[in-house]
């Protein structure tokens, strides 16, 4: 009989939150593994903006400069209006008046985790190991695996996205489906593609998208909208109906912008309903209990309308780490002591992270309504009045601060 496993720290998924996690870790001398179901990393969704809160993160765990060098920052935000034509939205990201410069890019999701994962140590990451059971037996968490293998942990940690195992444990209901879906696709080309370096953002009647550059050769687009079930059903599965169906929707794009969505592989498409936790639900349920916590996807699903989805995951990583290796500080230790520790590190966790995440998911709920609004007259105020106001709400929520991994 094969001997069981024990670990310290066990993380569910190596995706954005579970690698920052164990890196931050890693940084303070404390090892963890990470259990991927997949075979190898996913970097399902291409690209993601990493706005300045997150660049803070990255650059706690050590790897912001690695990939600056390979993304280019973004100097600005353009929305315009595909019902009307007109800019309703133009704003530098330079420093003006009190505003410091805004560091944004947007960043290839396999470079991001690629980039994580080169810092972590050989075998810290454990493939093809999907969590199918958890039991409880004493402290510990017994994880059981689909390969019939167990592993006995202090520290469970649930990184493991929207149809979180680890949530699901802690009481968390399923996300909730907002009825909007997204199309994602990323064009990359052979030569420059003489696009500025701005997030250029489109808004239409039912619909918003938008066009990122990512580095010289890659851009990244994005489209959202509340389909018909029979539109639906005739998109899912079906790439070339997802690229004329986007591009009919967009044809009063500019053509050079336009260009780089035609210009996308079919295979580079992607459909995905958008999920989101329910603020109250954040509000009212169990982040942590006892030596088990949640972050990420699995935490805080919620709308892309604020680009803050990836970002709110590198933060939650680093608090982590840093609450976690106060539990991990003091050596020889008694069990029950260090028990009462791991709580408290993970209820001071769930404490810091609580109301950043309620206001993010709410905000970028009601950004989206109003940005996707088939109403004509909220399309209307959102034109013409709303949309300075719906930009500056990007900058607010990527002011946060999630600080270094040590506080001292």
């Amino acid at each position: 009989m094969e001997r069981e496993i024990v670990e310290d720290i066990v993380i569910v998924g190596a995706g954005i939150a579970g690698l920052t996690t164990s890196l931050g870790l890693h940084r303070l001398g404390i090892p963890s593994l990470v259990l991927e179901s997949s075979d190898s990393l996913r970097v399902t969704g291409f690209a993601l903006s990493i706005w300045q809160n997150a660049w803070k993160a990255l650059d706690a765990v050590g790897v912001g400069d690695v990939l600056r060098r390979q993304h280019s920052q973004l100097n600005g935000i353009v929305a315009t209006s595909l019902v009307t034509g007109q800019q309703t939205a133009v704003i530098p990201f330079r420093a003006t008046g009190n505003r410091k410069d805004i560091e944004i890019r947007c960043v290839k999701r396999k470079s991001l985790l690629e980039a994580l994962v080169n810092e972590l140590p050989t075998g810290s990451i454990r493939y093809s190991s999907k969590v199918v059971g958890i039991e409880e037996s004493g402290f510990y968490k017994i994880l059981h695996l689909a390969d019939g293998k167990t592993i006995k942990t202090k520290v469970l940690i649930g990184c493991d996205g929207v149809n979180s195992m680890v949530a699901k444990w802690l009481g968390f209901k399923k996300a909730s489906f907002t009825g909007r879906y997204g199309i994602r696709g990323c064009a990359e080309v052979n030569s420059s593609h003489g696009l500025e370096p701005k997030f250029m953002q489109y808004f239409g009647k039912g619909f918003r998208a938008g066009v990122i550059p990512c580095n010289e050769k890659t851009v990244y687009w994005f489209f959202t909208w509340k389909p018909t079930s029979q539109v639906e059903k005739e998109l899912k599965e079906n790439p070339a109906k997802m690229k004329e169906y986007v591009l009919k929707k967009l044809e009063n794009m500019a053509s050079d912008v336009r260009y780089y969505i035609e210009k996308t592989e079919e295979d580079a498409f992607l459909l995905a309903p958008l999920r989101y936790r329910n603020p109250w639900e954040v509000m009212m349920g169990n982040i942590s209990r006892g030596n088990v916590c949640v972050g990420g996807d699995a935490f805080h699903p919620m709308t892309p309308d604020l680009g803050q989805g990836g970002c709110c995951a590198l933060e939650d990583g680093v608090v982590l780490a840093r609450c976690l290796a106060e539990a991990f500080s003091k050596e020889n230790e008694e069990e029950e002591e260090q028990q009462k520790r791991i709580e408290e590190s993970l209820k001071k966790y769930a404490k810091e992270r609580r109301w950043r995440s309620i206001d993010v998911i709410a905000t970028a709920y009601v950004v989206g309504s109003i940005q996707q609004a088939e109403s004509n007259v909220v399309s209307f105020l959102r034109d013409k009045i709303l949309a300075p106001f719906l930009a500056i709400q990007l900058f607010k929520k990527s002011g946060y601060d999630c600080g270094k991994l040590n506080d001292s």
